[in-house]
């Protein structure tokens, strides 16, 4: 594709040169395309931009802002807010330079208009346990359902000119931010807990988990039912090889498509994601969308630092001398199917694991699968069952809500360490990055009270059926004396 009346300033590929004016359009087109295909998102919702600073997210941003507005063609319908992660805690940046960061994003998201929400990732040894907690979704309807919410939305927007106005003014919205900066034993913890970990790997994949589950509860917390993410295409190629390599290819249709619902009532979204760097890099250079740019944690690592720097580098390469290998792995991603290998656990009910809250695949100890040789390993580890009389750990030590010592030495408290009760709980990738940490006593407290209330109900539960057994046999030797 070629611009033949204005010299071509912008050269994608080879043979594909735009000129400023249809670049954008290009541009827009890909961005209003991809959401007017999947029509997830409903006129009136309320979505949430995920927004961390960076150029895909900064351009993601903006389209919002322009597809809002009046002279845009086609306007968007749908209700949006913004909240950003400060991660300065653990990417090495000083309580100056933070602030110095804080002051740019507030100046930016000022200048943008819509509610933001600011977030410092150690609020995460503040959140509920039910942030962990799967919450059923809303039925969407027959495919006529969105056509009908559209003209309901239409029919709204031109009753009164003046409703129209105040809602066309998101300037006016004050920010909402968390009640003040984190504490310093906060900070401290967070810092604990990274620095306990052993490998780049394994922190990155705890700092992509702990700032899911913040945004999530943002979300949640103020009734957004989207969050926008500004994955591009070239981040979910690199994404699909990594998650490869860390052994969660049964969740790469959840972490590499278009929608996500893994958590029920809280669907992400990637409008970002026909969208490869190089075209972000040209948008935001020539039409001026601000960014700030922070420190990562990866930040001056060496290439073979981690998985995630290792899969970029020899992505990268080899899409410097093979320009097809992003689009081919991409087009890949879409072929996938969110189909989980046992039906039995495929409902909204079925086991998840306790931090990418992915469906769990449930295998047994002898299963000729990775995830059955690691539950072979965790079942020979066990200690042995303490004593009646000398539990070891109180039930109720995390605050579940029951009576000390409940167990007697005989429940889920008593017959197993704390760390087989988080290990048997996760995916195969997440045990494989547990092992990174030694201890789990940094973790957030969220964490460990979900896996205890986890592994208490599975007990129960266990302990129910166990005696519905011994019921129904006494019933049957009761009829044949």
């Amino acid at each position: 594709m070629k611009c033949k009346d204005v010299l071509p300033v912008v050269v994608i590929r080879a043979g594909d040169a735009f000129c400023r004016d249809c670049f954008k359009v290009f541009y827009v087109h890909k961005f209003r395309a991809v959401l007017g295909k999947n029509r997830l998102i409903f006129p009136g919702e309320k979505v949430l931009l995920a927004w961390s600073g960076g150029p895909s997210s900064s351009s993601m941003v903006w389209q919002v802002l322009e597809g809002l507005s009046r002279d845009s063609a086609k306007r968007l319908r749908f209700v949006p807010g913004v909240v950003y992660i400060d991660e300065g805690a653990v990417c090495g940046q000083s309580p100056e330079d933070r602030a110095k960061t804080l002051a740019e994003v507030k100046l930016i998201l000022q200048t943008v208009g819509f509610p933001w929400h600011i977030v410092a990732l150690e609020e995460v040894f503040s959140l509920p346990p039910s942030v962990l907690r799967y919450f059923a979704q809303e039925p969407v309807g027959t495919k006529g359902a969105y056509k009908v919410a559209v003209d309901s939305f239409l029919q709204q927007q031109h009753a009164p000119a003046q409703g129209e106005e105040q809602q066309s003014q998101p300037g006016t919205q004050d920010p909402q931010s968390p009640a003040g900066p984190p504490t310093a034993a906060q900070t401290e913890a967070l810092s604990r807990l990274f620095n306990s970990v052993k490998t780049l790997t394994a922190k990155e994949e705890l700092l992509q988990t702990l700032r899911t589950h913040l945004i999530l509860h943002v979300a949640r917390t103020h009734g957004y039912s989207k969050v926008m993410t500004g994955d591009s295409c070239t981040r979910l190629a690199i994404k699909l090889m990594t998650s490869l390599a860390l052994g969660r290819g049964a969740f790469l249709a959840w972490d590499t498509g278009f929608s996500d619902e893994r958590h029920g009532d809280v669907v992400v979204v990637r409008p970002m994601r026909d969208h490869t760097l190089k075209e972000v890099a040209f948008y935001n250079r020539l039409f001026g969308v601000p960014s700030v740019f922070t420190p990562a944690i990866d930040t001056k690592a060496s290439e073979k630092a981690s998985i995630h720097r290792l899969m970029e580098a020899f992505m990268l390469r080899l899409q410097a001398q093979f320009p097809s290998t992003v689009s081919t792995v991409y087009r890949t991603s879409e072929k996938l199917v969110k189909a989980p290998r046992d039906s039995g656990a495929a409902g909204p009910q079925g086991p998840r694991c306790l931090l990418c809250m992915c469906t769990l695949d449930i295998d047994t100890a002898d299963s000729a699968t990775a995830f059955g040789a690691q539950t072979s390993h965790l079942s020979q580890m066990q200690p042995p069952t303490p004593p009646a009389e000398t539990p070891t750990v109180p039930c109720c030590s995390a605050g579940v809500g029951r009576a000390q010592s409940c167990c007697q030495g005989a429940g889920p408290c008593g017959r197993k360490d704390p760390r087989g009760h988080v290990i048997e709980q996760l995916c195969y990738g997440c045990r494989v990055n547990m092992k990174d940490l030694p201890s789990l006593d940094p973790l957030p407290p969220y964490i460990l009270a979900e896996a205890q209330l986890r592994s208490q109900r599975a007990w129960v539960s266990q302990e129910i059926q166990e005696y519905l057994i011994e019921d129904s046999d006494d019933e049957v030797h009761t009829s044949e004396s």
